[in-house]
């Protein structure tokens, strides 16, 4: 047996969605082991827990806008965060 480790998520629903697709020339049936972090209910509610792809996305867009000049100055922004 082979082992192949990658992350995922289990949505709400109970479905595995893998952050990268694992690449085999068949279709096969797999065991699969889930390692939950501990414990799961603070993680769920964690703002910090952001998915890959979300980081992904949002590093792209601040990229986009920065290379558009699209910019604020940086006391505006610690006003903002001061306000939460």
């Amino acid at each position: 047996m082979r082992a192949v480790e990658v992350a995922g998520t289990i949505d709400r629903q109970g479905h595995l969605l893998l952050d990268q697709p694992i690449n085999v020339d068949v279709s096969i049936r797999v065991r699969v082991i889930v390692l939950f972090p501990e414990p799961i209910q603070e993680l769920a509610d964690d703002p910090d827990n952001t998915s890959i792809e979300e980081i992904k996305a949002s590093l792209k867009r601040a990229f986009q806008q920065a290379k558009a000049g699209q910019t604020r100055p940086i006391s505006e922004l610690w006003n903002r965060i001061d306000a939460e």
